[in-house]
């Protein structure tokens, strides 16, 4: 079949390939035809090792298809089926599943899967991103990977449910806690930051501003619920015009440290700055001992949005249903596998929200 492939952790570029193999489910998994998938930057994390990932692999982790495959055990999951992937499913049975009621820290399925290989090429073992590969025709995952949608919820659509817009929707909502009249700002306008935005505004945020280096993309933001937008540089004069002191919640949805520590700076006193974006293991931001004492300031990290996927995913399509989640305006390509490099590319330089590949 059909995969976008990284042979080599660092390279810039993804081969093409057609003979890729799946393996065929197992006892518990299923195997999913992939319809529509999103170029997330966290495939270009992996790829440069930011996120570690063992190569060669397919990247890919923002999709949705059809059940083409159901093995042994699998009872709530039939042909024919539309899911959507999970790449970071619950296993349903661990502490952090039961008892502290955070499965979306559960990593007894993920890690399981993220070190084993379901694709093959030339009889070599070929990796997934993060145990699932969605720049590939079909894939084999657990079935705590696929999550049942409705028929009528077109593929494109279900696809950025799978990461992006469950992260930054998920950081505004499950995470932060953002509270209805607050002040928000959201540092990056991609397709996590954008969710992040959508997400405060469905959670009642009165101020949401919007920065970024890229000025196209800040009047793009006000079309997702932004009431105002910036370059980094004019942030202070804005800030000190809407609220004073500092916002009530500060997002960081790039991965940067510097841009981290500004997303702290802009937080009022007491108030709660979010770190989306993800950074290297080798990368750190400072703080003196003083101000986290004097400033009282929350600091979160968010992973995956804090969000349970098995009720979360459709909690997201209701809004998008409802007319809350501008979830088509996300799109701001569609492809097919063959142009994925021109789509990092775009990603890259900050030209495109989402990028859909279709199969």
């Amino acid at each position: 079949m059909r995969a976008a492939l990284l042979h080599t952790t660092g390279d810039e570029t993804l081969e093409i390939v057609d003979d890729i193999e799946v393996a065929p489910p197992g006892p518990g998994e299923v195997t999913i035809d992939i319809k529509a998938t999103g170029v997330c930057h966290s495939d270009l994390s992996a790829m440069n090792g930011t996120i570690p990932q063992t190569a060669p692999f397919v990247p890919g982790h923002e999709g949705a298809g059809v059940i083409s495959a159901v093995g042994e055990g699998v009872a709530d999951l039939a042909l024919g089926d539309h899911v959507i992937v999970a790449w970071s499913p619950p296993c349903g049975m661990c502490n952090n599943c039961v008892e502290r009621k955070q499965p979306h820290l559960c990593v007894m399925i993920q890690f399981a899967i993220a070190g084993s290989s379901r694709f093959s090429r030339n009889g070599e073992p070929v990796y997934g991103m993060a145990g699932t590969g969605t720049f590939a025709e079909s894939l084999t995952v657990p079935r705590e990977a696929a999550i049942k949608i409705d028929d009528d919820i077109p593929f494109e659509i279900a696809s950025l449910i799978g990461c992006g817009v469950t992260t930054g929707v998920g950081a505004a909502v499950n995470t932060a806690k953002v509270t209805p009249g607050s002040s928000v700002v959201v540092f990056g306008c991609g397709g996590v930051g954008i969710s992040a935005i959508m997400g405060a505004r469905v959670a009642g945020a009165a101020i949401i501003v919007a920065v970024d280096l890229v000025e196209a993309k800040l009047s793009q933001a006000e079309e997702f619920g932004a009431t105002h937008g910036c370059t980094p540089d004019g942030l202070g004069a804005l800030q000190a015009e809407l609220t004073g002191d500092g916002f009530d919640f500060a997002f960081e949805a790039i991965g940067v440290p510097a841009v981290m520590r500004q997303a702290y700076d802009a937080t009022r006193r007491g108030g709660t700055t979010c770190i989306i974006g993800v950074a290297g293991m080798d990368k750190e931001v400072a703080f003196n001992g003083f101000e986290l004492f004097f400033m009282e300031r929350t600091v979160m990290g968010s992973y995956y949005g804090s969000a349970d996927v098995r009720s979360d995913f459709h909690r997201w399509l209701r809004l998008w249903k409802a007319g809350q989640l501008n979830l088509e305006g996300m799109i701001s390509k569609r492809i097919k596998i063959d142009d994925v490099n021109d789509a990092l590319v775009a990603m890259k330089n900050g030209e495109v929200i989402r990028t859909v590949i279709s199969f």
